[in-house]
């Protein structure tokens, strides 16, 4: 089954598939990179979808940052192997360690952590938000040719309380991420 536009979300908590326009097909992929990836290596196989648009929740390290915001590019937070390579870096790996988004600003970090504390690296890579699914989705878009765009609600500061607030939050981005979604279709 083709489809033009394909969603990867998460969890059904972010974004209730009830709420698509008809025609619209999602994916909820789990939580983390592994999910992530396997998620999405099976939707691009079931729906050989044109375009992917990761919708999501995001912590910020940024603290300017709040509501909708459009991710321009991704990298790993949480690939730590030195001295093999620098954080952020799989070691004896070709493929890129950053993606780029057809557009955006924001620059994502993706990692299989919650993060709850401050993390001078992610300020000095220019981290804006994080979240624990985005590089897989884009990885996986990459190799497979798909162009990629990715819309984080942010819910939380990535600090001690983060586990509240986004329990709070997981939600609040739907509306916005719907309005966005009308967008996308065109008129």
């Amino acid at each position: 089954m083709k489809t033009h536009l394909l969603i990867i979300t998460a969890l059904e908590s972010e974004l209730n598939k009830s709420l698509l326009p008809a025609g619209v097909d999602i994916v909820y992929s789990g939580v983390g990179k592994i999910n992530a990836t396997a998620a999405s290596i099976q939707a691009i196989h079931q729906f050989e979808p044109k375009r992917i648009v990761n919708f999501g929740t995001v912590g910020k390290i940024n603290p300017a940052l709040q509501g909708l915001l459009e991710i321009g590019k991704v990298i790993q937070r949480d690939m730590m192997t030195l001295p093999l390579a620098p954080r952020g870096q799989t070691p004896f790996c070709s493929k890129p360690s950053a993606y780029l988004s057809s557009s955006g600003e924001h620059i994502c970090g993706t990692g299989d952590s919650f993060v709850t504390a401050h993390d001078p690296w992610l300020a000095s890579q220019g981290i804006d938000v994080v979240d624990m699914e985005l590089f897989a989705i884009a990885n996986i878009a990459y190799q497979f040719d798909i162009p990629w765009q990715s819309f984080k609600y942010v819910t939380d500061d990535a600090n001690a309380d983060s586990g509240n607030e986004w329990q709070h939050r997981v939600n609040h981005g739907q509306e916005l991420y719907l309005e966005k979604l009308k967008e996308l279709m065109g008129p």
